[in-house]
């Protein structure tokens, strides 16, 4: 059974940080490509990071430089590193995985507000 579970979400405030954390099981972890994407109220779901098997890192122009994302195969866990945070980063946060197939998590709530 594949599951992708999210934790790290909460509140925070402007210029603060938090830390997301994915564990996937019931797939090939290695062999997927991981990222998170992110659902603010009212809005469609957007693409935030991706990292590939070979590390590679891939970022929309609204979070780069600001959020970090990782990952480590022997933990078959994926990270997001959010610094820098604005009001405009308050979104549901979901993990992805994909190899042939897609997968996603239930999701994490981020709130940034004062």
């Amino acid at each position: 059974q594949v599951q992708l579970a999210e934790s790290g979400g909460g509140w925070a405030q402007p210029g603060g940080s938090l830390r997301l954390s994915c564990a996937a099981s019931g797939f090939t972890f290695a062999d997927s490509k991981m990222g998170w994407y992110r659902q603010a109220p009212g809005e469609e779901r957007e693409f935030v990071a991706g990292i590939w098997q070979d590390g590679t890192t891939h970022y929309a122009p609204s979070v780069k430089g600001r959020f970090t994302i990782s990952r480590d195969n022997n933990m078959n866990t994926v990270w997001l590193q959010m610094n820098s945070l604005k009001s405009e980063d308050t979104a549901v946060y979901y993990c992805t995985g994909a190899t042939l197939l897609e997968y996603w998590g239930q999701g994490t709530m981020v709130v940034v507000a004062s």
